[in-house]
């Protein structure tokens, strides 16, 4: 059953509204969202809105999480940084198709929510801390691709300089 709705979300709310990216689509099809989002928010794991994670915090619609994803031009040898874990949803859709993503949550109920799902899936290749992520994770820059899934009002210059050239 989720399959299909999984099938469809790509199909109708992704690939039908521009993204074409083989990696990406594959990446959205593969993930389950459902399992990225509350318990009493899963029947509407495969619509296209947010939905609350709690924290006063949201998952992206799955439109969002592939058009970023596709925006950022991720290579399989890439090293990505992502600002604001969340769910852990986009650091999934990203080891898809990276080889390492460093992921970084400001809310602590968020981030060892996240981990444990990430750690439950077998990702090997995601690597996620609780702190503050506009300061980066400079022990393991430069990132070949850094991406905000958060909103600053500027760009933390510590997230400039932990970006390759």
């Amino acid at each position: 059953m989720r399959v299909m709705e999984r099938e469809r979300m790509v199909r109708e709310q992704i690939e039908a509204r521009g993204v074409h990216d083989p990696r990406v689509l594959a990446a959205m099809l593969k993930i389950e969202r459902h399992l990225f989002v509350p318990e009493e928010q899963r029947a509407y794991a495969y619509e296209d809105s947010p939905l609350p994670i709690g924290g006063d915090q949201t998952i992206s619609q799955p439109y969002v999480v592939a058009l970023m994803t596709e925006l950022l031009e991720p290579r399989e040898h890439h090293r990505v940084l992502e600002v604001g874990t969340g769910s852990g949803y986009q650091a999934a859709v990203l080891a898809e198709i990276v080889d390492q993503v460093y992921t970084v949550e400001i809310v602590e109920l968020l981030g060892l929510y996240a981990k444990r799902i990430l750690d439950d899936l077998g990702y090997e290749n995601i690597h996620a801390r609780i702190g503050d992520a506009r300061l980066g994770w400079p022990e393991e820059a430069p990132f070949d691709r850094i991406i905000a899934t958060a909103a600053p009002e500027r760009v933390p210059q510590a997230l400039i300089d932990q970006l390759a050239d």
